[in-house]
């Protein structure tokens, strides 16, 4: 492994607003920058109360424009959402504003709850067409002929690269199938990583975009000065996802000190299960837990997240964990 990245999902904490977790977003992108991540990426969720990146390719913008050297790009775009036409302008216009630094990963999940999967498609198609608008996307981001009687512009010849993301077999099959390169959504779906990444590597075709699979893990990073500080400041994401998963949303909470007091023992034993691929405490600590999943995975490249509600702790936290992936 020579890269590591980061994912942020602008995440809105309580007692502040969208505009101070956009704020912090870019203040963040600039201190990753210096850290030495290879990639920024974003993602894009509806109706949530806590994440502030639903316009994925607004803020991809905002961050690209506020940096200068990091690729910067979205982890992902939720295809079934749009038209690959629309997609292919945004993610166009982006790559020539910001040449050779923008990238598109590509999501099957509507990214949210059905209702508002409705109300972002207007319908629901029956039939699975993701495959379909995946190469119909490539197609337009590519070198089409002038006389093309439908051209993404900006978009044409400009070969954004793209990924495959998921969380299941699914991507896995499709990303080897087409030749391109993968990222699990391990840091907070990991049951089924083994299983992919050996899918896809061992089904993977080469193709103009890749002669070789090329796959990217997401991990949850939390660290701090002691491993004590680090649980305590990982309890705002642990309450967070323990919310959305009892279907109680909402900003991203104060930490607490006990976490059994605030989460059931059934739900807790899914947050944990849902959050294995993860690495929190002091520096030495989260050395080991990273050693331990690049040795079991052995991705080609990390990417780290983690949500916390205090902002300074948490550029602290991106800070320790670089100087940790730099090492390893």
């Amino acid at each position: 492994m020579t890269r590591y990245s980061l994912l942020d999902l602008s995440p809105i904490p309580e007692g502040e607003t969208a505009a101070e977790a956009l704020a912090h977003t870019v203040d963040l992108a600039r201190a990753a920058e210096d850290f030495g991540y290879h990639r920024y990426w974003l993602a894009e969720h509806h109706n949530m109360p806590g994440i502030a990146s639903a316009a994925t390719a607004i803020v991809i913008g905002h961050v690209a424009a506020a940096t200068s050297t990091m690729r910067v790009g979205a982890g992902g775009i939720m295809l079934p959402n749009h038209a690959p036409l629309v997609i292919a302008e945004q993610f166009g216009t982006l790559a020539t504003l910001y040449p050779g630094r923008i990238d598109l990963g590509l999501g099957r999940a509507p990214g949210t709850d059905m209702a508002t999967a409705r109300a972002l498609r207007r319908h629901m198609a029956p039939e699975d067409a993701f495959p379909r608008d995946v190469q119909e996307l490539i197609a337009y981001l590519g070198d089409m002929p002038d006389n093309a009687a439908v051209r993404a512009i900006p978009g044409t010849g400009t070969h954004v690269p793209v990924w495959i993301l998921g969380s299941s077999l699914y991507g896995a099959q499709l990303a080897a199938f087409l030749g391109l390169p993968y990222a699990f959504a391990s840091h907070f779906a990991p049951a089924m990583l083994e299983q992919a990444l050996q899918i896809y590597r061992s089904t993977f075709q080469p193709s103009e975009h890749l002669d070789q699979p090329h796959v990217m893990i997401a991990a949850g990073v939390c660290a701090a000065d002691t491993d004590e500080e680090a649980a305590f400041l990982r309890s705002s994401q642990m309450l967070a996802f323990a919310r959305l998963r009892t279907g109680r949303p909402g900003k991203l909470p104060r930490p607490v000190r006990d976490i059994g007091a605030e989460i059931p023992p059934q739900v807790m034993a899914g947050v944990q299960e849902a959050l294995s691929v993860s690495a929190t405490g002091s520096a030495d600590t989260i050395r080991t837990e990273l050693a331990a999943i690049i040795e079991r995975y052995r991705p080609d490249e990390l990417m780290v997240t983690g949500m916390i509600h205090d902002h300074e702790a948490r550029l602290r936290s991106f800070g320790i964990a670089a100087g940790v992936l730099a090492d390893l």
